[in-house]
């Protein structure tokens, strides 16, 4: 089969600099690794010509004397098992990166101490009404998370206790792991990357070092904010293991559907009904809006779906104070279904006035 184009195999240009074609491979190499695509054979095929590409394409060498050769470079070329072996050896940097991603472990020798696992991130959702969105709103939250154990203050261990080399180990705080052709270091997950492990787990957190508590919280929620808007709350999430950083905990906010009211984006969106003598003669009407009602212009001859605007009395701009959209309302003539013999009367004059034909048969009415 045909070789391709190492240049392409990156996509990068025959001009790219060494941080491009390190960054490219990089991303290819993450995303068909076959710890990522088990029993996939296309990506790993892909990931193999990646990282040929990337043997040749980063070394100034043979990568000078693949522009002048191609794929033959003058009987430098890659191949084989062989080749593999020489471009892991020159891939530490990058390779460390990606274990770190996969398992959160190194891909470097020597032992690894004191770096647990970060803490969880935390979801939580809040509801507000369309009227809230106006002046935004504070909830008081009680969050379930773990937290440091106060026992024994991250240890795991009971006081007094002792901790020993870690079986699993052997004390370097990794263990290998064979995938294909190649082995790979990954964080011990009995120890968690320390090398020793409790002799004596701790009573009140079961050796975990972290235990169930609820954090009271209050959270701001800002005016202004789109439904499906998620806020995020910096290291209020689980805490750490051995020491490593809390995640996160993120906002889900929901506003609840009006019944009255459709938003779109900043502005809002309402029908009314005014009484068909206000659309022919003109006159002015009370409109709801977010925080009360307001008074609106009608002009005569309005005819029934014709949108009106209320200026400023739309939802607040997220993050740009004193800015508010518009409310927006189609107006629908009330067409009544009983009427007075006087007010017949007038109508019927109405009509004649006009020469219009109306029905003199028995009314509906």
């Amino acid at each position: 089969m045909t070789k391709r184009d190492y240049y392409e195999v990156l996509s990068v240009p025959r001009t790219a600099d060494g941080e491009t074609i390190k960054k490219s491979y990089r991303k290819l190499a993450l995303q068909y690794h076959p710890d990522r695509n088990p029993g996939d054979k296309v990506a790993e095929e892909k990931f193999k010509e990646a990282a040929e590409a990337y043997a040749v394409l980063s070394d100034s060498d043979k990568r000078a004397r693949y522009d002048q050769f191609g794929h033959s470079m003058g009987g430098a070329g890659f191949s084989g098992f062989e080749g593999f072996q020489d471009a892991f050896g020159g891939f530490s940097d990058i390779f460390g990166d990606l274990f770190e991603d996969f398992f959160g472990g190194s891909g470097g020798g020597g032992r690894r101490r004191g770096r647990g696992q970060r803490g969880s991130d935390l979801e939580y959702t809040v509801e507000l009404e369309l009227a809230e969105v106006l002046t935004g709103k504070t909830f008081d939250l009680e969050i379930p998370r773990k937290e440091t154990c106060g026992e024994c203050q991250g240890t795991g261990a009971e006081k007094g206790s002792k901790k020993k080399v870690c079986e699993d180990c052997g004390g370097r705080g990794e263990v290998r792991v064979s995938q294909g052709f190649f082995t790979l270091r990954r964080t011990c997950p009995r120890c968690h990357g320390e090398g020793e492990s409790i002799e004596k787990p701790c009573q009140a957190c079961r050796g975990e070092g972290r235990a169930r508590k609820t954090r009271k919280l209050q959270v701001k929620i800002p005016a202004g904010i789109e439904h499906g808007s998620r806020l995020r709350m910096t290291g209020e999430g689980e805490a750490g293991q051995s020491g490593a950083s809390r995640g996160d905990l993120y906002i889900q906010v929901l506003v609840k559907k009006n019944k009255t009211f459709e938003r779109q984006g900043h502005d809002i969106y309402c029908e009314v009904l005014i009484p068909y003598t206000v659309a022919v003669l003109g006159g002015e009407v009370e409109v709801p809006t977010l925080s009360g009602k307001t008074g609106l212009e009608i002009a005569g001859g309005t005819p029934a779906g014709k949108v009106l605007k209320v200026k400023g009395e739309g939802v607040p701009t997220f993050g740009m104070e004193g800015r508010r959209g518009d409310l927006y309302v189609r107006v629908q003539v009330e067409i009544p279904t009983k009427l007075s013999k006087t007010e017949r009367e007038i109508l019927e004059k109405l009509a004649v006035e006009r020469k219009e034909k109306i029905q003199t048969k028995k009314s509906f009415f």
